[in-house]
């Protein structure tokens, strides 16, 4: 019996997160974002339409995004065939929601959350379609409770699914959110989660909605604690610093990214993650003993914060 893949709720779904968290966000903020609704042009490669909510210059964030797309194409890019071989020819189509907060104050974390839904087809064969995504916290001055409150509230969400996934994703999010060129890790993690579809279409949907409606309860609490904390020009200029790392992932190693360049998508909407002022210093290192220091010896190395707490 085929699976039946409801396209339609998917997307009911994810234009009500992406409502949800824009609205929260901008009633803490107390600015509002920018709608953009774009739709591809009919004669590009990429077939599809969406819509990018963006808040710059922000109360709190510096600059926010948090985007929708529904795109299809006929030819799958590299980025989607190269760990499954099997769907190279198929046609596609991709739906999801994308969000990253860059707040002002550098004692509020950077965060990032990702749903999305994926089926490629082809004719007279089954559709081959999973769920993907998760969330991860960049901090630039690490506090243990922040860390324990974000793990915890991923694993409360997963828990429904199977005691397995919360350990299996996390690991899953620590190799996948690493710079090797730098051998660190972008933050403390989260989950992460690609290619799922193991307990058929209504449970696997059920998983990613419960991963998606979590990014509020995991990140505001962290966000409200930290923004209005004070801080001095010289822990600014480290979190400009340490942005160049997320631009680097972003741009290197991001799936996400690569994908939606790779297949036509648009630019600005891709590209939205990236934070609004970065530096980069040659060759820079942290004095010992300074919570800059502290951020590379404890924060950044994969650690079991729930136990740990």
């Amino acid at each position: 019996m085929a699976t039946r893949i409801d396209t339609q709720a998917v997307k009911n779904y994810l234009l009500g997160l992406q409502d949800r968290i824009t609205s929260v966000t901008a009633a803490l903020d107390g600015k509002s974002f920018v709608t953009d609704s774009w739709e591809k042009p009919k004669d590009s490669k990429l077939q599809g339409y969406g819509r990018t909510c963006i808040l710059e210059n922000g109360n709190i964030l510096e600059k926010g995004g948090v985007g929708f797309s529904h795109v299809s194409g006929h030819q799958l890019p590299p980025a989607a065939t190269q760990n499954r071989p099997e769907i190279t020819g198929r046609s596609f189509e991709a739906m999801g929601v994308s969000l990253v907060f860059h707040p002002r104050n550098p004692k509020a974390p950077t965060t990032h959350m990702n749903v999305r839904c994926f089926i490629a087809q082809a004719p007279g064969q089954e559709p081959v379609w999973w769920f993907g995504g998760g969330f991860d916290l960049t901090p630039y001055y690490g506090v243990d409770e922040d860390c324990k409150h974000f793990h915890q509230t991923a694993k409360d969400a997963l828990d429904p699914f199977g005691p397995e996934l919360y350990p299996r994703f996390k690991k899953w999010c620590d190799e996948y959110f690493y710079l090797k060129h730098r051998d660190e890790p972008r933050g403390i993690g989260g989950i992460f989660f690609d290619d799922f579809n193991e307990q058929g279409f209504e449970k696997s949907f059920a998983m990613m909605r419960a991963v998606g409606d979590s990014l509020i309860k995991a990140y505001l609490p962290i966000l409200e604690r930290r923004y209005q904390e004070p801080y001095t020009q010289a822990e600014r200029d480290f979190q400009e610093y340490r942005r160049g790392r997320y631009v680097e992932y972003n741009l290197i190693f991001d799936r996400g990214t690569i994908f939606g360049l790779q297949s036509g998508g648009r630019s600005e909407s891709i590209l939205m993650s990236m934070p609004p002022v970065v530096t980069w210093k040659y060759n820079w290192q942290p004095q010992a003993g300074t919570p800059e220091a502290l951020l590379y010896e404890r924060y950044l190395k994969p650690r079991d914060w729930i136990a740990e707490a």
